[in-house]
C-alpha cells in the first residue's frame, strides 16, 4: 500500500517529532539535511548507517529500529517518502533524494524506469542469505527485474479490495457494490489512479465483460472505457467523495459517512478499534495485489554503503521485522522466518497470530490476483484522465 496513495501512516503513529518527520515536513533546511544520524556530517556517517526512505507504514518506530540495529548491526534512519511513486521518482531523477538516502521502499512498477535511468543499482542476491526464504510467488512478481538483474526486493505483500460496514452494506462480494445506485452517495474510492483505476478495470473485466486484457496495464482505449465509466458515476453523484490519505479514509468510515469503499486493509483494523463493525470483502472478481519493493539507490553504492544496504535487506527477512510490522500494521513480509522468529521469541510475539496473518495473506493470493502497476505503459495518459475525473 499508501499511500497518501496506497498505505498511509496510522494516526498517532508518530507521537513525537523526530528528525525524520522534520526532514519529511521540510522543517529542516539544507544544512540540516547534510547532517546524518547521530548528528554527524553525512560524509562522516559510519558505513553501517543506512538512510531508509520508504512508505510510512513500513516504519517500525524507534524502539523497533533499535532492536533491528542490535540484531543486524545496521543502524536505520527512517524517513517517510509519502508513498506516491510519481513524486518519489521525480525526487530521485531531478531532486536530491539520491544525495540523502541509501535505500528506498516503493510500490512496485517503477523499478525498470529507475534502472534504465541509472538511478538505482541491482541487488547482489548472493549477499542476501534470507532471500532464499522469500515465498517463490513473491519473487515472481513482475517489475522486480531488468536486463536479468534484480532491482526490486518484495518486502511487504498484500492484496486490497473493498471495506464494508456490516449493518449498512450487508454481505459484499463484488466491486459492483461501489457503483450500486442503491448506495448512491454512500460509496467512495481513493483519489489515486494507481488503485482506483485497477479496481474499476477488474470489475468491468470480470463482471461487465469489458474487453480488458490486463487491468494493471491498460491500453489507451481500455483506459478511456474505465475513466468514462468513473466520470459518469461521479457526475451521477454515486460517490460520497474520492478520499485522499489514510486519515480521511478512516474518518469516512468512523463517521459512517461512507458505508462501502475501496481501500487498504489497515483502515479496517483502525476502524474496528474505533468501534466500527466493518470487514474486508472477498471480491469474486479478484484482488488488487501489491508489493512494496526495496530498491538500492545508486548513490549509496558510490558512498560505499552497498554492504550495509544488503545487510539491511537481509535483516528485513530475518523474522523480527516481519513480526513487528505485522503487529503494527497487519502487513506481511513474505517469509516463513516470521513464524520461526515468533516461536523463538514467544515472550514478545504470538506465534499463532503471526502464522494466522501469513495464512490470511497466502489465502488471498491463492485466488485471482491482478498486480498493481505504478508505471503502466500509458502512465502519463492515466494522469491526464485522472485530472479530468477530478474536474468532472
Amino acid at each position: 500500500m499508501a499511500h497518501s496513495i496506497g498505505n498511509g501512516s496510522p494516526p498517532g503513529l508518530f507521537s513525537q517529532l523526530t528528525r525524520r518527520q522534520l526532514v519529511q515536513n521540510g522543517l529542516l533546511g539544507p544544512g540540516a539535511l547534510a547532517v546524518g544520524s547521530l548528528g554527524l556530517p553525512r560524509a562522516a556517517r559510519a558505513l553501517d548507517e543506512i538512510n531508509f526512505w520508504a512508505t510510512g507504514t513500513l516504519d517500525i518506530g524507534d524502539d523497533g529500529w533499535r532492536t533491528f540495529a542490535y540484531d543486524s548491526g545496521v543502524k536505520v534512519e527512517f524517513t517517510d517518502n509519502g508513498n506516491d511513486p510519481g513524486p518519489v521518482v521525480a525526487k530521485l531523477a531531478a531532486g536530491n533524494a539520491n544525495d540523502i538516502y541509501d535505500v528506498a521502499g516503493l510500490q512496485g512498477g517503477s523499478e525498470k524506469e529507475l534502472a534504465r535511468r541509472g538511478l538505482i543499482a541491482p541487488w547482489d542476491i548472493s549477499q542476501i542469505q534470507n532471500y532464499a526464504s522469500v515465498w517463490q510467488w513473491a519473487k515472481d512478481i513482475p517489475y522486480l527485474t531488468h536486463d536479468g538483474k534484480v532491482y526490486g526486493i518484495p518486502t511487504v505483500i498484500n492484496a486490497d479490495s473493498i471495506i464494508a460496514i456490516r449493518d449498512k452494506a450487508g454481505s459484499v462480494d463484488s466491486y459492483g457494490v461501489i457503483f450500486d445506485p442503491k448506495l448512491k452517495g454512500k460509496t467512495a474510492m481513493e483519489d489515486a489512479w494507481i488503485n482506483s483505476v485497477i479496481f474499476t478495470a477488474i470489475y468491468l473485466k470480470n463482471s461487465e465483460n469489458a474487453k480488458i486484457a490486463e487491468p494493471g496495464n491498460l491500453t489507451a482505449d481500455e483506459l478511456g472505457l474505465v475513466m468514462e465509466f468513473l466520470i459518469k458515476h461521479k457526475r451521477d453523484r454515486q460517490f460520497r467523495t474520492f478520499w485522499n490519505g489514510w486519515e480521511q479514509g478512516l474518518q469516512l468510515l468512523a463517521n459512517q459517512e461512507v458505508w462501502v469503499m475501496t481501500g487498504w486493509e489497515p483502515i479496517v483494523y483502525a476502524a474496528r478499534m474505533r468501534g466500527v463493525d466493518c470487514y474486508y470483502a472477498v471480491p469474486r472478481e479478484g484482488y488488487e495485489g501489491w508489493a512494496n519493493n526495496t530498491i538500492l539507490l545508486k548513490s549509496a553504492v558510490v558512498r560505499g554503503r552497498t554492504k550495509a544496504a544488503h545487510q539491511l535487506v537481509n535483516a528485513l527477512f530475518s523474522g523480527f521485522y516481519g513480526c513487528k510490522l505485522g503487529l503494527l500494521r497487519g502487513y506481511v513480509v513474505p517469509t516463513d522466518n516470521n513464524v520461526a522468529y515468533a516461536t523463538a521469541h514467544a515472550n514478545a510475539f504470538d506465534p499463532a497470530g503471526v502464522r494466522k496473518l501469513a495464512d490470511h495473506v497466502k489465502q488471498k493470493f491463492a485466488g485471482k490476483i491482478y498486480w498493481q502497476n505504478t508505471r503502466p505503459d500509458n502512465f502519463q495518459l492515466y494522469e491526464t484522465w485522472w485530472q479530468r475525473l477530478r474536474n468532472a
